[in-house]
């Protein structure tokens, strides 16, 4: 398929419109002086029915999830609800003007408010801000939030504690709240290490931030333990809900001694993942942490609801607005459809399709841990190793079999996660659609035995054949030149990759 640029021809335009409407019109009136251009850019010419006609045939060639299954481990791909997106593109909702008079919004208003009632029943905490943007945005808000506690104890600490197995996140934002970096091991079962906690757990921490299920897939059996040397040294215990998926519904993490509580609403409560979209990394916290919050809040007083200023120890704001508010809609729209007994299905529903995928596919692709696994199953590819394949080359081979592959090398600590693929099939997957991925992957596994060049050289059916992975990197084609560019110093043909 050619660019656009290759389908311009000189003098044809793509909108028509009256020849003396710009006539008394100055440019530089009408834009800023920065974005005006010294010289004329070259830009392609083509009508509007060959624009169209471009743009169509490119969003043929994507992969998507109306297309068929993303078994992304870790990032609970599912499928959501049209209708909630069709709720969040109301004019009434859409339209909303950030800093229209409280008066006018109400409504709006209304659903932050009683989201964070639900979000707080769901998860057993107090109070919910829903101010994060997004995931790693609500877990610096959590650790500012564990910061300011602190300090208004006149308590130095300094230090954060991260499994090796927590969500891959959670080091950043603790270094960027200003505190030190402690990473704990996995045990050879894939979770925490007690009695190096117990070790590393002192006066000087802040406390521990824990994906559970964690990034391996794996319900923590001693939840109780992990909370009371963490609360024995004075430190609070942070709730990762990136693998909520496997747990609303069934307990609640606040029941399970966590003093904040981070949702990604974007993953678990109905708003497509991915692709770079809005997201809302939702804190919820205690009691007793309610003062330190971002401000402000939603509260409901003499009939009608308020943005109302946290108080004095709060960490001040986060951002300028309220989070992204249609997220905040179509969760709350899905929360309120599903019910009380929907949500514990849809948990026992993730729980049960990774099960199977686990139990189907060990025989093939050896597990990075022996036992059952919450909403997500950690397989590898590393016994395919003495035929030369890697698992690069099964999740390539994937793609024939018109499937998107799982997550590869990740989680990637050894030596039990080796040439790992995670594999998560949300509730929102049928058996068949699932017993089609688990076909394929069998296919493969023999494959890899009897015909390994056919995975090396995957994919086949593609319309992108296999690409250097490495030189993609290095080398991004941005412009038409830098594609003929590097077609002519690799020699390329259209034959060889249909850019």
């Amino acid at each position: 398929m050619k660019l656009i640029f290759e389908k311009s021809v000189k003098g044809r335009d793509g909108y028509s419109l009256p020849k003396d409407l710009f006539e008394d019109i100055d440019i530089k009136d009408c834009v800023p002086s920065y974005a005006i251009a010294e010289g004329k850019k070259e830009l392609c010419e083509v009508s509007e029915v060959d624009v169209i006609r471009h743009f169509t045939k490119l969003s043929k060639f994507n992969y998507g999830i109306d297309d068929g299954i993303y078994p992304l481990g870790s990032c609970t791909m599912k499928y959501n609800p049209r209708i909630n997106e069709k709720l969040a593109s109301l004019d009434s909702f859409s339209c909303a003007h950030p800093l229209a008079p409280e008066e006018t919004v109400q409504g709006s208003l209304q659903i932050m408010y009683e989201l964070g009632n639900l979000l707080a029943e769901i998860t057993g905490v107090a109070q919910y801000t829903m101010a994060p943007a997004a995931g790693a945005h609500g877990e610096l808000t959590g650790i500012l939030i564990m910061r300011n506690y602190f300090i208004d104890r006149n308590e130095s600490r300094h230090k954060v504690l991260v499994p090796d197995s927590g969500h891959g996140t959670n080091p950043a934002s603790a270094i960027m709240g200003g505190f030190e970096l402690v990473e704990t091991r996995s045990n050879e079962d894939g979770t925490v290490d007690i009695q190096q906690l117990a070790e590393l757990m002192d006066e000087d921490t802040v406390g521990f931030m824990l994906t559970n299920p964690n990034t391996v897939g794996l319900y923590d059996p001693k939840i109780d333990e992990i909370q009371r040397i963490v609360h024995a040294k004075g430190g609070l215990l942070y709730y990762d809900g990136a693998n909520l998926n496997a747990s609303f519904g069934l307990f609640r993490p606040g029941d399970s001694g966590f003093d904040i509580v981070h949702l990604n609403l974007h993953k678990t409560f109905s708003t497509p993942h991915g692709g770079g979209g809005p997201g809302a990394g939702v804190i919820g916290v205690k009691e007793h942490l309610i003062p330190y919050l971002p401000t402000p809040i939603v509260t409901f007083e003499d009939n009608k609801y308020h943005l109302s200023d946290v108080g004095p120890k709060s960490i001040g704001k986060i951002r300028a607005f309220w989070s992204n508010f249609t997220v905040l809609l179509k969760s709350y729209a899905w929360i309120l459809s599903m019910g009380a007994d929907g949500l514990s299905e849809v948990t026992r529903a993730s729980v049960i399709n990774a099960n199977y995928v686990l139990a189907k596919l060990k025989k093939y692709y050896r597990p990075a841990y022996d036992g059952y696994c919450g909403h997500e199953c950690t397989l590898t590819g590393r016994d395919y190793k003495e035929y030369g394949i890697k698992t690069l080359d099964i999740a390539k081979r994937l793609m024939d079999y018109g499937v998107h592959p799982p997550t590869i090398y990740f989680p990637h600590f050894e030596p039990y996660a080796e040439e790992t693929l995670m594999v998560e099939p949300p509730e929102s997957e049928s058996k068949e659609t699932i017993d089609a991925f688990i076909d394929a992957m069998i296919k493969i596994a023999a494959e890899a035995k009897t015909d390994p060049d056919l995975l090396l050289t995957a994919p086949h059916n593609t319309r992108i054949k296999r690409a250097d992975d490495v030189l993609a990197v290095k080398r991004p084609i941005l412009h038409y030149d830098d594609e003929l560019k590097i077609k002519d110093e690799l020699g390329y043909t259209e034959a060889d990759i249909d850019f």
